[in-house]
This record gives C-alpha cells, sequence and structure tokens, in this order.
C-alpha cells in the first residue's frame, strides 16, 4: 500500500522554507512573518490544502511556545483576546464553507499585501498611544479570521497589542499562549470542512521536523544576522507571493 504523500518536488521546494518561516516568526523574530507560510505554500497546492497541512505543525510549535514561556504572558490581556480571536475564527469557518479556492487565493493574496503596505508605509512604534478596546476587540476578530482562512492571524493582532509596550517575553508568551488555544480550536471545523484527510496529515508529518528546527533558526539568526537584511529578502517575498495570489485569482481561464 502506498503512503499517501505529496510527493511532487516543487511543493517541498516552497513547504519547507515555509515551515521554517513559520518557526523563525514563532521563536520572536519575524514576528508576525509567518503569515507568508500559508501564500508560499500556495504557489504549490490550494490554500485550503496549505492551511490544513499546516495544522500539526502549528501545534507542535504553539506546544514549544507555551513551554517557553509558561511564565510569561499576560492573563487579563489573554483573557480579552481570546473569546474575540474565536468570533473571529466562527466567521472564518462559515465563510469558508462557501468560499471558492479562488477567492480565499485572493483574499489571502490581499491580505498579505496589505500587511506589508502597513509594514512599510505605518510601522508599529513603541511609543504610540494603545488603541481603543472596541478598536481591539475588531482588530483581534478580524485576527481569528485571517487566522483561520490563511494561518495569518499575526498583523491584525500586533496592531493593537504592540503599542501596548509589553515587555519582549511577555508579548511572545501572550501569543504563544492566545494562538495555541485558536489553533486547537480550528480542528473540528477543519475537519467539518473535510481538509484533514489522510493525504494532508501524512504530508503534515514529513514537514514535522522542520518546526523545531525552524524555531531554532530564528533564535539563530537574530544573534548573528543584520536584521534589516532579513526583512528585505521577507518583504520581498511577500510582494512577489501576494501578487501572484492575487493574479491567479483574477486571471481567467
Amino acid at each position: 500500500m502506498n503512503f499517501p504523500l505529496i510527493t511532487d518536488p516543487s511543493f517541498y521546494f516552497v513547504a519547507i522554507p515555509a515551515v521554517l518561516l513559520l518557526g523563525v516568526s514563532k521563536s520572536g523574530f519575524g514576528a508576525g512573518f509567518g503569515s507568508l507560510a500559508v501564500p508560499l505554500m500556495a504557489l504549490a497546492v490550494t490554500v485550503p490544502q496549505a492551511a490544513a497541512i499546516l495544522m500539526p505543525v502549528l501545534l507542535l510549535m504553539d506546544l514549544l511556545g507555551m513551554a517557553a514561556f509558561r511564565k510569561n504572558f499576560d492573563r487579563r490581556l489573554l483573557m480579552f483576546l481570546l473569546p474575540c480571536s474565536l468570533v473571529g475564527l466562527v466567521i472564518g469557518a462559515l465563510l469558508f464553507k462557501w468560499l471558492d479556492s479562488r477567492v480565499v487565493a485572493g483574499m489571502v493574496g490581499v491580505f498579505t499585501l496589505v500587511f506589508l503596505a502597513q509594514r512599510l508605509l505605518f510601522p508599529p512604534r513603541a511609543d504610540s498611544a494603545p488603541p481603543p478596546r472596541w478598536v481591539g476587540a475588531l482588530l483581534t476578530v478580524t485576527s481569528g479570521f485571517t487566522s483561520f482562512v490563511a494561518h495569518a492571524g499575526g498583523p491584525p493582532l500586533n496592531a493593537y497589542v504592540i503599542p501596548m509596550r509589553l515587555s519582549p517575553a511577555v508579548f511572545t508568551g501572550t501569543l504563544a499562549f492566545l494562538f495555541f488555544f485558536v489553533n486547537l480550536a480550528k480542528w473540528v471545523p477543519y475537519a467539518w470542512l473535510g481538509l484533514l484527510d489522510l493525504r494532508n496529515m501524512a504530508t503534515s508529518l514529513a514537514l514535522l521536523p522542520f518546526a523545531p528546527l525552524g524555531v531554532w533558526l530564528g533564535v539563530y539568526i537574530a544573534k548573528r544576522i543584520e536584521p534589516r537584511l532579513f526583512y528585505r529578502l521577507i518583504y520581498a517575498g511577500m510582494l512577489l507571493t501576494g501578487c501572484k495570489l492575487v493574479w491567479d485569482a483574477v486571471a481567467i481561464t
């Protein structure tokens, strides 16, 4: 019996860097750029399949993150963010059922380009005043939605949390706990949508060893590589993948 694994080399050419980039983001270095993982994988498979394949990978990374920051998180902030995120997750699950895969790809492409524009034109400042609570709720609901559609919950959430001036450890720890519960809650609707099939899960297992490697790589490059060069490469990758996904969504076949 053949193991139902994706064997196309072009898939792994983009999937392995996507998992490594996700791990780098989870380590606290390049936070938010894990949002590029699904758009990058979507160059080889559909957006829903890419999101499904990453589910076990995310679970392992979340467990590693919680273990590393188990004493560094803001419980009160977490209790505010979690319900709002779950509302966005429910909205994403209900809409995902009725959206064409090309529409989803286009949405992910637009999210990628909007995030890129936001980072370049309006970079977050540590001395900015925190947004009002109602804005935070709206951004967190949006985070839950984008997290469900493309595991891209970081950008809208960062816009709310970064101005709070949390310490790096508390910031990373709070988001690690939040996305553990959010990603755990995705398993039921993903199964309901029929995305957790044997082929996707077998492929995920093949990628799983790269998850801790990505986290370690994030710690390593944070100490040794010039951040400006790293971010320029990520920006270029976001621009190319975002444009490719939007083009795929609007191109007439």
